[in-house]
C-alpha cells in the first residue's frame, strides 16, 4: 500500500500528474499497444491490469471486449483517482489500490493479465516473484502481456532514446529499475510460461509476453 516512505516516486502526486500529462506523447507507444491488443483474445472474460495508471490500457482492451470484467491496480493516489474517473459507472471494472512491491492479493483467476510501463519500477527480485504470481493467477491458456521499459543495450542507444523522448539523464525517473528484455524473457520461461517472446520493440520499449500452459 502507499506510504510516505515508499521509494517509488509514483506515490508523489506531482510526479504522477506530470507523467499523465505526457503519456500520450511517448513515441511509438500506440504501436506497442496495438500489438498487445492483438495478443489478447476477444473472448476473454476477466482481465487484470497491473499498474493501471489512469486505466488507458484496460480501456483500450475493453473497447473491443465490452463484456470482459476488468480489475485495475495501482499504488499512486493520483493514478487511482484518474482511473476511477475513467471507469465511473462501469460495473464491470474494479479499481483497487495495491503496491506491486507487495505480493498480489487473491483476486481469482484471469484469462489475461497485462501491464504497461509499470513493472520496471519494482526491484529485480520482486519482478521475478511478480511474474510467478502472474503465472499462478492465470487460467490455463491465459496470456500475460507486459508492455515495458527495458534496459538499453548501449550508452549510445540510451542517449538516442532520451533524445526521442525529449528528455535528459538528469530528468530520468529515479524509480526506474530496468532489466534487459532477454533476461526477463528467460525469467518467464523458467517460471513455466510457453510461447514466450518479445513481440514488438522500439529502443527501450518492448512487449514481452507468454502463455500459461493448459
Amino acid at each position: 500500500m502507499s506510504s510516505t516512505l515508499h521509494p517509488n516516486e509514483w506515490v508523489n502526486t506531482e510526479h504522477a500528474l506530470k507523467y499523465l500529462g505526457r503519456a500520450g506523447s511517448v513515441p511509438h507507444r500506440e504501436e506497442g499497444e496495438a500489438v498487445l491488443l492483438e495478443f489478447i483474445p476477444k473472448e476473454v472474460k476477466r482481465i487484470l491490469d497491473l499498474g493501471t495508471g489512469d486505466g488507458r490500457l484496460l480501456a483500450l482492451l475493453r473497447s473491443e471486449r465490452p463484456n470482459a470484467k476488468g480489475v485495475a491496480v495501482d499504488v499512486s493516489p493520483a493514478m487511482l483517482r484518474a482511473a476511477r474517473q475513467r471507469f465511473r459507472g462501469d460495473a464491470n471494472v474494479q479499481v483497487l489500490e495495491h503496491d506491486l512491491e507487495e505480493r498480489l492479493p487473491d483476486l481469482g483467476l484471469f484469462d489475461a493479465i497485462v501491464s504497461s510501463f509499470a513493472i520496471h519500477h519494482v526491484s529485480d527480485k520482486r519482478k521475478k516473484a511478480l511474474y510467478s504470481e502472474v503465472h499462478a493467477a492465470l487460467c490455463p491458456g491465459g496470456v500475460f502481456c507486459n508492455l515495458e521499459h527495458v534496459a538499453p543495450l548501449s550508452v549510445a542507444l540510451h542517449r538516442r532514446f532520451l533524445e526521442a523522448l525529449g528528455t535528459t539523464e538528469a530528468e530520468e525517473d529515479p524509480s526506474n529499475q530496468l532489466v534487459r528484455a532477454e533476461t526477463q524473457l528467460d525469467w518467464l520461461r523458467e517460471i513455466g510460461f510457453r510461447d514466450v517472446d518479445c513481440h514488438w520493440k522500439w529502443l527501450e520499449l518492448a512487449l514481452l509476453a507468454g502463455v500459461k500452459s493448459t
